[in-house]
């Protein structure tokens, strides 16, 4: 996670935190904060009971590491279009 922003800079990173079979929200919010994205979106989780991440969670975890990223938390089924 380090080297991505090395290498380039990252506009949008969407971010697993559901936790149990991915990051969770403390593992998520330190990957964030070393790619240093302009957004961060949450992703994988609230599926089922074994997700225990929530984007609440996350939210505080990137505050306490005082990450500059907008989260950006999208409701189901909505879309969103990105320009280059």
């Amino acid at each position: 996670m380090a080297l991505v922003s090395r290498y380039n800079k990252i506009d949008i990173m969407l971010v697993c935190i559901g936790d149990h079979f991915t990051m969770g929200p403390k593992r998520a919010a330190d990957a964030v904060k070393l790619v240093d994205p302009r957004v961060a979106i949450p992703m994988h989780y609230g599926t089922f009971p074994v997700l225990t991440g929530t984007p609440e969670m996350f939210d505080r975890e990137l505050k306490q590491r005082d990450v500059k990223a907008n989260l950006r938390v999208m409701k189901i089924g909505e879309t969103i279009e990105l320009s280059e």
